[in-house]
């Protein structure tokens, strides 16, 4: 396939990749995209709110029973591994040539398969905080809580998920970091992103290179300015190319 191997090809002339994707990273370890997630506990639980409602930060305050039955049975994927994409992207980093991903995903997939630096926009189902004594804990102690609410043990405090909530700002840190990555890259691999999450989205208007390719099963308002676009599986995709790159 000859977008392969141009992809292989810029990779290989490429020495400051950046990475950003979104949902459709993780969905052939078998984590759905958060709206088919919520739209399949609308259609078993018969809830009446919408998926921006669920998972916004009234809502956790409001209704934290319902939020965590939502978030324990459709966000959370313990036993998920990593695909073709993140193992690829890992070793393109132990190669110096990958020097950040970018990620609107919580699962941790990719730390999971040897990343290190990883700028996670919309935060982590593996860190979790008091909100009483900001404890933290991590997510086997979330799951293994005998209350559909899990509680701290020293306070009682509400353990919440270190992940951004509709209604909560982006982490400013992440955000300035993920700017600098982009800003300097030579190459930007955009994949299984919708790029109309804001302003996560913005982020890719920051690259100044001309190598970007964008991997993603449907149309999105990048498509016209990326060099080239692959619409097939990216966990397929990113395997046959490091096939191609012998690594």
């Amino acid at each position: 396939m000859q977008k392969i191997e141009t992809l292989a090809s810029w990779i290989e002339q490429s020495d400051n990749i950046v990475f950003f994707g979104g949902a459709g990273t993780s969905t052939e370890s078998g984590i759905p995209d958060f709206r088919s997630a919520a739209g399949l506990y609308q259609t078993e639980q018969h809830s009446p709110y919408p998926p921006e409602i669920m998972l916004s930060r009234s809502f956790f305050v409001k209704m934290p029973e319902i939020f965590f039955d939502f978030y324990r049975g459709k966000m959370l994927h313990p036993d998920a591994k990593p695909n073709g994409c993140h193992r690829l992207l890992s070793k393109l980093e132990a190669q110096g040539k990958l020097t950040a991903v970018v990620t609107q995903n919580i699962d941790g997939l990719h730390q999971q398969a040897g990343s290190k630096e990883v700028l996670e926009l919309h935060g982590s189902v593996h860190r979790n905080y008091c909100m009483g004594c900001r404890r933290f804990y991590g997510l086997e102690q979330v799951m293994a809580s005998k209350h559909l609410v899990p509680r701290c043990p020293y306070c009682q405090g509400i353990i919440k998920p270190d992940v951004v909530l509709y209604e909560e700002a982006l982490d400013q840190e992440v955000l300035i970091s993920a700017v600098d990555a982009i800003s300097h890259a030579d190459m930007l691999i955009i994949g299984g992103t919708s790029l109309t999450v804001h302003p996560a989205a913005e982020l890719v208007s920051y690259f100044r290179g001309n190598r970007s390719v964008l991997l993603n099963m449907d149309p999105t308002p990048y498509d016209k300015k990326a060099g080239f676009i692959i619409s097939d599986k990216i966990g397929e995709v990113m395997d046959e190319v490091g096939r191609t790159l012998e690594i």
